[in-house]
């Protein structure tokens, strides 16, 4: 798919560009979502601001329209480093759905094909960084050494809703991974961590409408080469949205999971079919629970109602 491809399928109203100095020929692009998270853009932002690097960046600021006041805190960014930030004013007739719910796939998708950098490195507008030297040592991986697309680093998890202390989003035992280490019933690692290869960077049309980008994303990039993990934490994933609880929302994790997989399987030309059929008959079969669980739950709830 070709950004003309992209914007003539999903833009409705053209998207409206903050006027910057940007440099134009970054070595990093860093893309930023965001969308009504009023609380959180000022330290995400902070934390890609604070990055000393031997190098230019630029950031893709990227907001939904917010009504919270998050698109107000960016503008006041954009104005203030007009040199760094790139700021894309996105209309809600523009939002893609997925399974009828709205999601930020065209602003992030949006990003992906402005991105001017060799690079791209990622980060949510809840989400933040906390080494100033995160880029420099992800690129200078890179730089000097051949035949990896991306690499990753640890990452902590924040839980806002149990106030839990910050833990490691993931273990790791091992550094090097290929695109069958990508290919799991869990994401490898987040999307704050993940900095990349753009000159090889295909998008599919199903990634407009499949829920799991970032797994997709990691897929593809890894089908082109290796991904390298750093061992230090260096960015915070912000928990604060309740997770999968209730049968019919595991109903939809299987069943949008089951589609992901369908749809890597095709795109790699069923090379890694053992792999994912694995994956897509654990789906099945944990979906398969959930509407048995379901039936009882609704059979119980009806007899209920009969007494």
């Amino acid at each position: 798919m070709t950004i003309q491809d992209f914007l003539k399928a999903y833009q409705k109203k053209e998207v409206n560009s903050f006027k910057n100095s940007s440099v134009e020929k970054p070595l990093v692009s860093v893309s930023i979502v965001t969308y009504q998270h009023v609380n959180y853009i000022k330290e995400c932002l902070d934390g890609i601001l604070m990055q000393k690097t031997n190098f230019p960046f630029e950031i893709l600021l990227g907001d939904d329209e917010s009504t919270d006041g998050t698109r107000e805190i960016c503008l006041e960014y954009a104005r203030k480093y007009p040199e760094k930030i790139r700021f894309f004013l996105h209309h809600r007739e523009n939002n893609i759905k997925i399974n009828g719910a709205p999601t930020g796939r065209f602003n992030f998708i949006y990003n992906l094909f402005t991105a001017r950098g060799k690079y791209i490195a990622l980060c949510e507008g809840d989400d933040y960084w906390t080494d100033p030297l995160k880029l420099q040592k992800q690129v200078d991986f890179l730089e000097e050494n051949e035949g990896y697309e991306g690499c990753f680093h640890s990452t902590y998890i924040k839980d806002e809703i149990n106030k839990i202390e910050e833990k490691l989003w993931r273990d790791y035992t091992k550094c090097v991974f290929t695109i069958e280490d990508t290919l799991s019933k869990l994401s490898l690692f987040h999307t704050s961590s993940f900095l990349f290869k753009r000159e090889n960077l295909l998008i599919p049309k199903w990634f407009t409408s499949i829920v799991s980008g970032d797994m997709a994303l990691f897929a593809l990039i890894a089908s082109n080469g290796l991904l390298y993990f750093i061992n230090e934490p260096m960015s915070v994933y912000r928990k604060n949205e309740g997770g999968v609880t209730n049968s019919l929302s595991l109903i939809n994790y299987h069943t949008s999971r089951i589609e992901l997989f369908e749809n890597l399987n095709k795109e790699f030309d069923f090379q890694y079919i053992t792999t994912i059929s694995a994956i897509i008959s654990y789906h099945k079969n944990e979906l398969k629970q959930c509407n048995e669980s379901r039936l009882s739950h609704l059979i119980k709830r009806i007899q209920n109602k009969i007494k």
